[in-house]
């Protein structure tokens, strides 16, 4: 991971209608039947596995508007080993984990079959969706070294 922060390129700039397309595919997915909290639950975890610091700012904010707890937050990273989560969020981390790490494992039919006891068809492709946005976001962030944005 790169420790620098200046930005490599204007990306949004250079490819708008990509950028705006991937915009509206968050907004798509902020819209699904999961909730914000999910949601933001698994933006924060699969921000966290890819190392990038911006979508970490960003979704631990937002969580943080959510007047999730502290501690909960604080636990993202390490969910399997506290108590601050529930059987749903649980299969929906793990799935985003095993998802972003796709290049070196697949799923198992036992995990696919864990997730499916918490969720709903819909609510599984849609958190599919979810974790393939983000993964997709954290890249170009992380790639083209998207700097924080300054402390309010």
């Amino acid at each position: 991971m790169s420790t620098h922060t200046q930005p490599r390129i204007p990306y949004a700039e250079l490819a708008p209608k990509a950028f705006k397309s991937l915009y509206a595919l968050s907004n798509a997915v902020h819209e699904a039947s999961l909730g914000h909290r999910l949601i933001e639950l698994v933006f924060l975890r699969v921000s966290q596995v890819n190392g990038c610091g911006f979508c970490v700012d960003m979704h631990w904010q937002a969580l943080t508007k959510l007047d999730v707890d502290p501690r909960l937050l604080n636990a993202v990273a390490v969910w399997r080993e506290t108590p601050f989560f529930d059987a749903r969020e649980r299969a929906a981390l793990h799935w985003a984990e095993i998802v972003t790490d796709i290049s070196r494992r697949d799923a198992s039919d036992a995990e696919f079959a864990a997730l499916r006891a918490q969720f709903s068809d819909t609510e599984i492709a849609e958190l599919g969706f979810a974790i393939a946005t983000i993964n997709a976001w954290n890249r170009l962030a992380v790639s083209f070294r998207q700097p924080l944005p300054a402390v309010k």
